[in-house]
């Protein structure tokens, strides 16, 4: 970290849209504000667990403007995110537990990969409603991030380790510790405090908080 920088930890979990509005407004960010942007591969559905709270499409108005919500979003914040009619049924039926063990693998191993790793994974997910949950798919997701066939086998490997297991889940307890209910939760570390925001939608406020300038979600 650099002189008087700001930490910012984002939580997040691939299954999570708003997860990679967020992602990719701070990685345009990273290199505009004085922070040290740190990602932190969490788990959702154990947030979601530890804190008792509940999908928003669990209630049928909200998911029908969320539906709305997310194709604005990702329109404003340029972020090639695709909705369709049966997309909550899409997230019900998958767990993003491999692929978030998966990621934390290649973070313990390979950090420098986690940026187009994650990236990766919500493009298959989220723009080309692909699974995230096979074997298979793991590994078609870590070439396209560009990792070898050797370490993308050696993370698959790691999936099923103590070591993974246990970092995942500090992660999550660690969110959990900061107040996140959900994702994205970005914590900072300011004033020697840290500092809860959560959602994509309070980036413009964590600049204000911290003494720098928003610039919209794509800041040229």
């Amino acid at each position: 970290a650099g002189m008087g920088r700001t930490v910012v930890e984002l939580f997040y979990d691939v299954i999570s849209p708003y997860s990679w509005l967020a992602f990719e407004a701070l990685c345009r960010y990273q290199h505009i504000w004085n922070i040290d942007l740190r990602f932190r591969p969490a788990f959702l559905a154990g947030i979601m667990q530890q804190t008792g709270n509940k999908p928003p499409a669990m209630l049928p108005k909200r998911a029908e403007y969320l539906l709305k919500d997310m194709k604005r979003m990702a329109k404003y914040y340029q972020v090639p995110l695709r909705m369709s009619a049966d997309t909550f049924q899409h997230i019900m039926g998958t767990s993003s537990l491999t692929a978030m063990r998966f990621i934390t693998a290649i973070d313990i191993t390979n950090p420098q990969y986690l940026e187009p790793l994650s990236r990766e994974f919500w493009m298959r997910f989220w723009s080309q409603h692909e699974d995230i949950s096979q074997p298979e798919n793991l590994l078609t997701v870590a070439q396209q991030a560009g990792l070898s066939a050797e370490l993308s086998q050696k993370a698959l490997e790691m999936i099923s380790s103590a070591t993974v297991k246990d970092r995942l889940k500090e992660t999550t307890a660690e969110a959990l510790k900061y107040g996140a209910f959900g994702v994205p939760a970005v914590v900072a570390h300011y004033d020697g405090e840290p500092h809860l925001f959560f959602g994509s939608d309070r980036l413009e406020l964590l600049g204000s908080f911290i003494g720098e300038k928003w610039l919209g979600p794509v800041p040229s």
